[in-house]
């Protein structure tokens, strides 16, 4: 019989490269004014629907998720538990470019999983390997209750790995989310995983 999970994925809300076109990947952006008011009202909604149930908190080093979980954290009592393996997608020399200077500058173009825009940066298979060891580790041990404050691309790796999907879908699909967006899986006492709501929005409104 399998442990029950319910997982709440957060994608981190608007950052600082949301609005100056630069690029986001492992450049250290904190965020907006715009998104710690977001982060807020994700941590005050998600306390009145969660109320005093017990979770676990995952996040990413990089600041933008980091003052997301913190906020959050803070909000539900919850200490934060900071994991490598959640950071977004390494884009090699163009971290600290703009978007512009990546598009005249690529040296690839990324047509599958395994292909890299620079010859330093991750391939998605590459972030799939190092994430992977941390999604296993969270699936096979005892926890119920777990949120995991992220980015968008490594977010949509893990959403193909709770559907036990192989990594070469991912040339043919996707399952993104958006800037703020708050996802509900859910694992049954069978087994049975469900993605009960994908990159839910409503969260970063106030209500």
């Amino acid at each position: 019989m399998a442990v029950q999970k319910n997982i709440i994925t957060i994608q981190h809300p608007e950052s600082i490269h949301h609005t100056n076109g630069m690029i986001g990947s492992w450049t250290d952006w904190e965020l907006t004014e715009k998104g710690i008011e977001q982060a807020e009202n994700i941590a005050y909604n998600l306390k009145s629907e969660i109320k005093n149930s017990s979770f676990s908190l995952f996040v990413s080093p990089l600041k933008r998720a980091k003052l997301t979980a913190e906020t959050i954290g803070k909000k539900l009592d919850i200490q934060l538990r900071i994991i490598d393996a959640l950071k977004e997608r390494s884009l090699g020399k163009a971290n600290g470019k703009s978007v512009q200077w990546l598009k005249e500058n690529i040296e690839n173009e990324e047509r599958t999983i395994y292909d890299k825009c620079f010859s330093d940066a991750e391939s998605r298979y590459d972030v799939w390997q190092r994430l992977l060891p941390f999604y296993d580790e969270i699936i096979s041990n005892d926890e119920e209750n777990i949120i995991i404050v992220s980015h968008g691309d490594t977010l949509s790796l893990f959403n193909a790995m709770w559907l036990g999907l192989e990594p070469e879908m991912l040339n043919r699909i996707d399952l993104y989310g958006v800037s703020g967006g708050v996802s509900f899986l859910r694992q049954t006492s069978a087994g049975k995983r469900i993605i009960k709501r994908l990159s839910d929005t409503s969260y970063i409104k106030s209500w």
